[in-house]
């Protein structure tokens, strides 16, 4: 229990050092500003000194012109401190809030750039909502934080010296009093963050819980709808948002109690007290009148920025509490994002000696995996569902790093490249081909220099989407919404093809690129790759044993293991695993023919 407490104090005091260190970026401005501040609460809290110079010095005078002319006087200064004040109040606000906007747009770019040098296996076990939670939501609450902290916390503290020193001024006793106030709320105030803390980490927690489930539910909502799972799904969001609102009526119950209701008690009990002790020596003329109002007025101001403080201490702990989680992920080990060096062009030869990869210690998903491939070749990966071709690809593109054994390109060790300079050579088609919002044009050449309007049509035409892109009302400019969901899964995959083409890649991934198209569109590309595979090195996991039949070498997966190798022909000869499969889908596909002929 004392190493947690540890723990957690140690945290705290880092993540306090981490937000400073960001301020202090901007020092000199808020340097700045705090004198600003000062001026203007100097302004401001020297009006009762001129009220109470006006009730005791002039105002039994007022028959006598000389007076009535310094109270005009000091009028016209009153007018213009409040001026002048206001004038500072908006110059000292739009310093200190400015730089807390640069301050968050700075931890954002950090956090965005950290999370592109994350390993993948965060973002394997991370909902996705949770990350863009942190990178959206928990930057915004941090940005309140400096916001409360820097419009709230400094002023309120800055006025808070102004008026003791005032009221020190008028009354030794009374402000000696007066200062008990500030540990007597400092402990009403730790009270309030000890109890909150817990219920604000849990709405947080909720909140995440609640984008996750959002973003998941927007993405599979034709499976929520085919499987009837409606219900089912509002009942689990019901659960998530009623325990955040339960947690947020507990957390707003300490509040309503440690916040205005009680400076607002004290402060009343604290006036009558003071109203009485000065009252009667008002009275008996042992004090004017003039510095009983000051000393009123002044009395009053105090409880406004701990009011404000109090009012602001929620926002502040909810973005602490983002803060600890926006570090978090900050504090991961990640990899640097290197420019990939100029040098020759990559020869493609691809070598895998014993390698062994397990995604979860002690379970491993490749056990000795060895083969190799030459620049030209092809290299089909066959298996079915988790035998371990998906975790081939992924080590060869360095997503992972492999237990045991060594991945070698052209004869050096993958684990001495950056990973910039291992894909650099690489282009891959997925089986669920990715578009991003734009245009054709841009899908294509992804704003890659070198790659020209001409390279891009070029491409297009080389996987056989010249008609398809032709046929577009705007052709190579038609927009591309999220996902290409307005294009078919063919199209899409012609694309992406000529993605990979454009780059002109030494090594062409293809990860079951081929099995999710129709037929037609299937030998379109099977045509394509003939010509463009020549002279690269090709990996293809294939799903449709039809067209890896030309691969240079076939690798049958089961288990991790490579149990067969060999092309169509030996491996056909050799009749075991791959022969059952291609003899399998070959009835399949043979019967479902068959079944549309007969329809017709």
């Amino acid at each position: 229990m004392v190493s947690e407490d540890n723990e957690q104090a140690a945290s705290g005091k880092s993540t306090v050092r981490r937000l400073l260190s960001y301020a202090m970026t901007y020092k000199y401005r808020i340097m700045a500003a705090i004198l600003i501040l000062c001026g203007a609460v100097g302004a401001e809290l020297a009006g009762p000194l001129i009220v109470k110079t006006i009730i005791d010095d002039h105002l039994g005078a007022t028959g006598n012109d000389g007076s009535m002319a310094a109270v005009f006087r000091l009028l016209a200064l009153y007018v213009g401190l409040l001026i002048a004040a206001g004038c500072f109040h908006f110059l000292q606000s739009y310093m200190l809030q400015s730089t807390a906007l640069r301050i968050i747009k700075n931890m954002r770019m950090d956090l965005m750039s950290h999370i592109h040098r994350i390993p993948l296996r965060y973002f394997d076990n991370t909902p996705i909502g949770q990350i863009v939670s942190r990178i959206a939501n928990d930057t915004e609450a941090v940005r309140e934080l400096f916001m409360s902290f820097m419009a709230t916390f400094v002023v309120s503290f800055v006025q808070l010296a102004g008026i003791y020193a005032a009221l020190f001024f008028l009354d030794v006793k009374l402000a000696l009093l007066c200062l008990l106030l500030l540990p007597l709320f400092a402990i009403i105030m730790a009270v309030h963050l000890k109890y909150s803390k817990h219920y604000i980490a849990i709405m947080r927690a909720r909140l995440s819980d609640m984008n996750a489930m959002i973003n998941e539910s927007i993405n599979v909502m034709p499976i929520i709808q085919a499987f009837r799972r409606e219900r089912r799904t509002l009942d689990e969001f019901e659960s998530l948002n009623n325990d955040r609102y339960v947690n947020q009526m507990k957390q707003f119950r300490i509040f309503s109690l440690s916040s205005r209701n009680i400076v607002g008690t004290i402060g009343s009990l604290l006036t009558a007290f003071v109203l009485w002790y000065f009252g009667g020596e008002a009275l008996t003329g042992g004090i004017m009148f003039g510095v009983l109002y000051a000393f009123i007025d002044y009395l009053g101001r105090i409880f406004h920025p701990i009011i404000g403080i109090f009012d602001q201490l929620t926002n502040a702990q909810r973005a602490y509490v983002s803060a600890e989680k926006v570090f978090a992920i900050m504090d991961m080990e990640g990899k640097d994002v290197d420019e990939a060096l100029e040098g020759n062009r990559t020869r493609g030869d691809i070598a895998f000696r014993d390698v062994t990869f397990s995604y979860k210690e002690g379970e491993p998903v490749l056990r000795d995996i060895s083969f190799e491939v030459k620049r030209g070749e092809t290299l089909a990966l066959v298996g079915h569902t988790g035998s371990g071709k998906s975790s081939i690809m992924n080590l060869l593109l360095g997503f992972y790093e492999p237990d045991r054994g060594e991945i070698t390109i052209d004869g050096r060790s993958i684990g001495t490249m950056s990973k910039q300079e291992l894909r650099k050579p690489m282009g891959i088609v997925l089986q669920d081909p990715f578009l991003f919002a734009g245009d054709i044009a841009f899908n294509v050449s992804l704003y890659k220099d070198g790659i020209t309007r001409e390279r891009v049509e070029a491409a297009l035409r080389e996987v056989g989407a010249g008609s398809f892109i032709e046929s577009l009302p705007k052709g190579l400019d038609e927009p591309v919404v999220e996902r290409g969901s307005t294009f078919s899964a063919g199209q899409r995959q012609l694309i992406s093809f000529a993605r990979a083409l454009a780059y002109d890649p030494a090594i062409l991934i293809l990860d079951e690129a081929t099995a999710s198209i129709d037929s037609e569109t299937e030998h379109v590309i099977q045509r394509a790759l003939k010509v463009v595979s020549e002279g690269r090195t090709t990996l293809i996991i294939a799903h449709r044993l039809s067209t890896i039949r030309d691969a240079d070498q076939i690798l049958v997966l089961h288990r991790g293991e490579i149990v067969e190798r060999g092309n169509h022909e030996a491996l056909m000869a050799l009749g075991g695993r791959y022969h059952k499969m291609y003899q399998l889908q070959m009835g399949e596909e043979g019967a479902a023919m068959q079944a549309a002929v007969s329809k017709k």
